[in-house]
């Protein structure tokens, strides 16, 4: 059950979940990738002092996203408050039966829920938004007043567009370049100079993992990034803001013992057991942005062909090493809260250390500099929920969401 708000205070019902109007200017940051063990390793060797003193003070629970554990679909959680089953993005990616073609997850026609984001500014309160790639950008903004924009993009920002003009001036840094570390850090450039300058009632901040998949816990390049990060949320707190920082997902080595990437091509799997092109693997966790984890991801679904039982697939698929799950669509759909109409007739996750591809020959591996890292199975699913500010009344029993941010921030941090 989520918190209960006071009875005498304003309130907001949004999908199902009620939400107090905000008294404090609250930020919920969604740190893109952000295994527990980063913070764990970074407080730990003096990297994040801000944390380390907040932690004492604020509340800090490990919670479960969305699987499939990718991008879009947590972030959409996040800012409805709920499931994919509910609020419709499933992936970053998925194939569109009506038209027969395979499309990316970008355009807000996906979307079925409202955001909490766009009924916040509707009851009132000014909202910013500011994310690092811009295929979130229209996801998030969807039927929102308010300020909306991406660090990948903010040269090209417009009032009209985008609630904001002059972004780059008004934050002081160049653009970035999307294959970096900096394309974060203007996110939290622009969170802080944006509440310095226009103090947003609430704002949403949201990252990218290039840092994670290239950086494990506790390198010199993983702490550098959640140093850079401590620094703007201590400036932040300072301007007196309620914070709550989740992720959308944590981040594994997905490796053989040689250091090579641990993969399954599920299509080539299946054309050898039934025929060229016969049944349709997807990757939900393909986009654009592919140079550093080669759309390769630890969760897939599967169109059968007509005729294929998909019992049977199930069980030659569950029966390969490194598969941890293999579930038909229903129980798929319940198990994982998912739209059934989005999933394939089987969804298929790998375990921790393994990835799943469609073809070898469609994936190129040549840019990967580092050994794989990658995401999007059950074993990148518990993510940190951290707040500056206690929760009295939570219920420690209680199993928490990353889409549970903006009910703890504005619920019991207030």
């Amino acid at each position: 059950m989520q918190a209960q708000p006071p009875s005498n205070t304003r309130t907001l019902a949004v999908n199902g979940r009620s939400y107090r109007l905000p008294t404090q200017p609250t930020v919920v940051v969604c740190v893109d990738g952000c295994e527990p063990d980063y913070l764990a390793q970074a407080v730990a060797t003096g990297h994040m002092p801000w944390l380390r003193a907040t932690l004492p003070r604020g509340s800090a629970r490990v919670a479960d996203c969305v699987v499939p554990t990718f991008t879009n679909p947590n972030n959409l959680s996040i800012v409805t408050g709920v499931p994919p089953s509910v609020h419709g993005i499933c992936g970053n990616y998925l194939y569109d039966v009506a038209s027969g073609t395979e499309v990316m997850m970008n355009d807000p026609k996906w979307l079925r829920a409202p955001t909490l984001l766009a009924a916040l500014a509707d009851a009132g309160l000014s909202v910013a938004v500011v994310t690092a790639k811009d295929k979130l950008r229209a996801l998030l903004g969807h039927g929102m007043k308010g300020i909306c924009f991406s660090s990948e993009k903010a040269d090209q920002v417009s009032l009209a567009v985008h609630g904001i003009e002059d972004v780059l001036k008004l934050v002081g840094r160049p653009l970035p370049s999307v294959y970096s570390a900096d394309l974060s850090e203007f996110v939290f450039a622009a969170g802080v100079r944006l509440m310095q300058t226009r103090r947003p009632d609430v704002m949403y901040l949201s990252t990218t993992d290039y840092v994670q998949h290239k950086h494990a816990p506790g390198t010199a390049g993983a702490n550098a990034f959640y140093a850079m990060m401590d620094g703007y949320l201590a400036q932040l707190d300072a301007l007196g803001c309620v914070i709550a920082l989740t992720a959308d997902h944590g981040m594994n080595a997905k490796v053989a013992m040689d250091g090579q990437p641990d993969v399954i091509y599920l299509q080539d799997w299946f054309d050898a057991w039934l025929g060229a092109a016969a049944a349709r693997v997807i990757l939900p966790i393909t986009d654009p942005y592919v140079v550093h984890h080669g759309a390769l991801g630890s969760f897939a679904t599967v169109y059968l062909p007509v005729g294929c039982d998909p019992v049977a697939a199930c069980a030659r698929l569950a029966a390969l090493p490194g598969i941890e799950r293999v579930l038909q669509r229903a129980e798929a759909a319940e198990r994982f809260e998912l739209p059934a109409d989005r999933i394939g007739d089987l969804v298929v996750v790998s375990e921790r250390f393994t990835v799943l591809g469609t073809s070898a020959q469609r994936h190129d591996l040549s840019t990967l500099d580092v050994p794989l890292r990658s995401h999007g199975g059950i074993s990148e699913q518990r993510v940190p929920l951290i707040l500056n500010r206690p929760l009295p009344g939570l219920d420690a029993s209680r199993r928490l969401r990353n889409f549970d941010a903006f009910d703890l921030a504005l619920n019991l941090a207030q």
